[in-house]
């Protein structure tokens, strides 16, 4: 049935805008017979990331990719802007690396979460590089990666 998972989204929805709701969710969902997959993780990944929790994000992200699902591009970008929020740049760019391993093609808006991230972390010769690659990527440079780099 679809009404196990229709509530557990309308409660990721919640989760968004409380710290640690995600976590609880996640035991929520498991209580309800779901197994965490890849709709479910990907929308507690997200809310972990709008909740600042980027420990809790990534536990999930290892826990999905251990069940043997493979994360889709939202779940790389909720990661890797979860990881820029929490300035660890290194790990973004990990992040993005292994996305484009597995054949995810990165949009603008994980181009541009990477790029703010090397910013904040002063690594502003990084940042053009990764500017240049969603140049060279065809993805078209509007005001977000033009903020990020000024």
């Amino acid at each position: 049935t679809t009404a196990a998972p229709n509530s557990a989204c309308k409660k990721g929805r919640k989760a968004r805008h409380k710290k640690g709701k995600a976590i609880e969710l996640d035991a929520e969902t498991c209580g309800m017979g779901l197994e965490p997959n890849v709709i479910t993780c990907p929308a507690l990944i997200s809310a972990c990331e709008k909740g600042h929790s980027p420990e809790k994000a990534m536990k999930l992200f290892a826990e999905m990719k251990h069940r043997g699902n493979i994360p889709d591009t939202s779940t790389y970008n909720a990661l890797i802007s979860a990881c820029e929020k929490d300035h660890k740049v290194d790990k973004a760019i990990e992040l993005l690396a292994e996305m484009q391993l597995i054949g995810l093609e990165p949009n603008l808006s994980i181009y541009a979460a990477v790029i703010r991230a090397c910013k904040k972390d002063h690594k502003e010769e990084k940042a053009m590089e990764f500017f240049a690659e969603a140049q060279q990527r065809g993805l078209l440079p509007d005001w977000v990666p033009y903020t990020c780099l000024s």
